[in-house]
């Protein structure tokens, strides 16, 4: 599978914003498949060991929502670039960085963001600008089909498996309704 949904969860919404999570899942889309997962967890203070952004408005943005998803703060992590180095291995396993195609939500958060940590960490990222995906526009494109959520809001795993399902439902429609037209 070369396809990976990436969701971070983040202390900002700037492109260098201190991350608490990275959650990834491989997947087919052409059969929906959903494969191996990532998930991270990453202790705020080594965010500020690389110049990451952390705002007070998305500070009090985590104090409103689940207290599942704010249990997370409280779970044993790692720092920033361990995280990194983890991320950048279990990628190894899913392929050639040249195949590797990333989706976020949003052209310019989720992997604009990783980008910018990989920068700061000084770590090659493992996957090829070229193949950074933006799920958020497709999303918007097929607003009749919905997201069914499994697990925790905001828990950066859960977020990934949950946006992979509905990417590969949205592609499955889409080429339901090629078949159909031809």
């Amino acid at each position: 599978m070369l396809d990976i949904m990436l969701d971070l969860e983040t202390m900002s919404t700037q492109p260098h914003a201190a991350i608490t999570q990275i959650g990834a899942v491989e997947f087919d889309l052409d059969c929906g498949l959903i494969g191996q997962t990532f998930h991270a967890h990453i202790a705020l203070p080594s965010n500020a060991d690389h110049a990451r952004h952390i705002d007070a408005d998305t500070v009090l943005w985590w104090m409103k929502q689940s207290e599942e998803a704010r249990a997370a703060f409280l779970l044993p992590s790692v720092s920033l670039p361990e995280a990194l180095i983890s991320f950048s291995s279990w990628m190894s396993y899913r392929g050639e960085t040249k195949h590797l195609k990333v989706w976020g939500n949003g052209a310019s958060f989720d992997n604009v963001i990783l980008t910018s940590a990989y920068k700061a960490c000084l770590i090659n990222q493992p996957w090829r600008y070229y193949n950074d995906r933006c799920y958020r526009t497709i999303k918007s494109m097929h607003p009749s089909i919905p997201m069914e959520r499994t697990g925790t809001h905001h828990n950066a795993l859960d977020d990934a498996i949950s946006q992979a399902k509905h990417l590969c439902a949205i592609h499955s429609s889409a080429a339901a309704q090629t078949q159909s037209r031809s």
